[in-house]
C-alpha cells in the first residue's frame, strides 16, 4: 500500500502572533511584525531592526525548570509541538512510543544561550581564558543542537527516529520532508516535524552586518522588509518556530482527523557555487521544483499558489523569479506568489516550517497571504506577488520553496486531501 503523509496538527510561535490562529490573523491582515530590536541594545549595529516574537514562556505553559534548562529556540519548539499535538486530537500515549518520530530543523541552534554563557564565562570579554566555574550545568546541551529535537521528543513521548536537520535557511522545509519520509517509509505512524530558531543576538546581527545582507532601514522598521519591491535593501531578521503533526493518510481518515494538507512532493538541490551568492538564472531551484512536481505526479498547471522564499535581497528575488519561470513556464505568470517574510521576517532555519504552516492554513482557508510593503514594481520581478492585501483564491495545490546559504535549494508541494 502506498503511504501518504498528511498534516493533522499545526503549532506556531511567530512574530505577530503566538499560536496558530494569531499567526494566521497576522498574515490575513497583512500586518507586519518588524520593529526596533528590544532583546538587546542594537545601537552599535548597521541593522537595528527585527521581527521579534512576543513570547512569555510562563504564559506559554513552561515550568521554571524547563525555562532554566532550555534555550529560547528549544522553548519555541516545545510550545509549538504541544499546540500541534493538541490540534491534531491525538493522544500520543495511545501510540507505541517507538512508532513516534521527531524531526526538528534549526540553522543556528542555541545561539542566545551560547552567547550569554560566553558573556558570563569571559566576564563580558575581559578574560581571554574562560572561567568554566561560572558556566551553567546546561551549557553542554546548548552546544549540541540536537538537544532541541531531544526536548521535543521527551515532551511528546517519542522513542522512534529523532533527528536534528541543519541545512541553513532550508532547515524547516527539509525537516518537514524528513518527517514525511518517516511516514511514507513506514518507520513511524506519527511524526512531529518542524523547525525553530531564536537568532536575535549581537553575534547574529554582527555576522549579517558584515555582509550587508540585512536592511538598514532603521527609521521605518514596519516597511523595511520589502520582498520583490524595487526599493528593497535586504532582509529583516526574525525568530520563531512551527511544528506539524504528520500521520499516514488512511489512519488519519479512520480516526476522523481534520486533514489540512497532504505532503505531495519534495526535492532539494545544491548550487555548488558560492557560500552566499546565487546564480541569476535560478537553475538549481527550478530543478528542485521540477523534481518535486514529478514526485507528486503533478504538472506546472496544477500549482495554484507559490509561497516564495522572498527574502527581500535583490539577488534572491531575481533568482526566484527566474526559477519559477524556468520550472513552470507560462504558469508562473498566472499563479499568485507571495512572501510572508514581509510580515514575520526571516527566522533562518525556522522560516521554512513556518511557511509550510502558512501554506497548509492557506489551503484550508482558500486565502493567499499577501506580500506586505510591495509598492514599487521591479521590472526584473514581474510576476503576481499579491501586493499588500490577502486574496481569496481557490487552490488545490501550493508550492513552497526555500533557499539557503551554502547553496541549498528546496521545494515542497502540498495539496488538499480528498476525503
Amino acid at each position: 500500500m502506498t503511504r501518504t503523509a498528511v498534516v493533522t496538527g499545526i503549532g506556531v510561535v511567530a512574530p505577530g502572533g503566538i499560536g496558530r490562529e494569531a499567526f494566521w490573523e497576522c498574515l490575513a491582515e497583512g500586518r507586519t511584525a518588524t520593529r526596533t530590536i528590544t532583546l538587546f541594545d542594537p545601537a552599535e549595529f548597521r541593522s537595528r531592526i527585527a521581527a521579534e516574537a512576543d513570547f512569555d514562556p510562563h504564559a506559554a505553559g513552561l515550568t521554571h525548570q524547563e525555562i532554566r534548562r532550555m534555550d529560547r529556540a528549544s522553548q519555541f519548539a516545545v510550545v509549538s509541538a504541544r499546540e500541534a499535538v493538541a490540534d491534531s486530537g491525538l493522544d500520543t500515549g495511545e501510540t507505541a512510543a517507538e512508532r513516534i518520530g521527531v524531526a526538528i530543523g534549526s540553522a543556528v541552534g542555541c545561539t542566545m544561550s551560547l552567547e550569554e554563557e560566553y558573556r558570563v564565562l569571559s566576564d563580558s570579554g575581559r578574560l581571554r581564558l574562560l572561567d568554566h566555574a561560572y558556566g551553567t550545568p546546561h551549557l553542554y546541551g546548548h552546544m549540541v543542537p540536537s538537544t532541541i529535537a531531544v526536548e521535543v521528543a521527551r515532551d511528546v513521548g517519542a522513542e522512534g527516529e529523532v533527528s536534528l536537520v541543519s541545512t541553513g535557511c532550508t532547515s524547516g522545509l527539509d525537516a518537514v520532508a524528513r518527517g514525511a519520509q518517516m511516514i511514507t517509509g513506514g518507520t513511524a505512524d506519527i511524526a512531529v516535524a518542524g523547525a525553530t530558531d531564536a537568532p536575535l543576538s549581537p553575534i547574529t546581527s554582527a555576522c549579517f552586518d558584515a555582509i550587508k545582507a540585512t536592511s538598514p532601514n532603521n527609521g521605518d522598521p514596519e516597511h523595511a522588509s520589502r520582498p520583490f519591491d524595487a526599493d528593497r535593501d535586504g532582509f529583516v531578521l526574525g525568530e520563531g518556530a512551527a511544528v506539524l503533526v504528520l500521520e499516514e493518510r488512511e489512519a488519519a481518515l479512520r480516526r476522523g482527523a481534520r486533514i489540512y494538507a497532504e505532503i505531495a512532493g519534495f526535492a532539494n538541490r545544491s548550487n555548488a557555487f558560492h557560500m552566499t551568492g546565487l546564480k541569476p538564472d535560478g537553475r538549481e531551484m527550478a530543478e528542485a521544483i521540477r523534481v518535486a512536481l514529478g514526485r507528486a505526479r503533478m504538472a506546472p498547471d496544477d500549482v495554484d499558489y507559490i509561497n516564495a522564499h522572498g527574502s527581500g535581497t535583490k539577488q534572491n528575488d531575481r533568482h526566484e523569479t527566474a526559477a519559477f519561470k524556468r520550472a513552470l513556464g507560462d504558469r508562473a505568470y498566472r499563479v499568485p506568489v507571495s512572501s510572508i517574510k514581509s510580515m514575520v521576517g526571516h527566522s533562518l532555519g525556522a522560516i521554512g516550517s513556518i511557511e509550510v504552516a502558512a501554506c497548509a492554513l492557506a489551503l484550508e482557508r482558500q486565502v493567499a497571504p499577501p506580500t506586505a510593503n510591495l509598492y514599487t514594481a521591479d521590472p526584473e520581478c514581474d510576476l503576481d506577488y499579491v501586493p499588500r492585501t490577502a486574496r481569496e483564491h481557490g487552490m488545490d495545490a501550493v508550492l513552497s520553496v526555500g533557499s539557503g546559504f551554502g547553496g541549498f535549494q528546496s521545494a515542497m508541494l502540498l495539496r488538499r486531501s480528498a476525503a
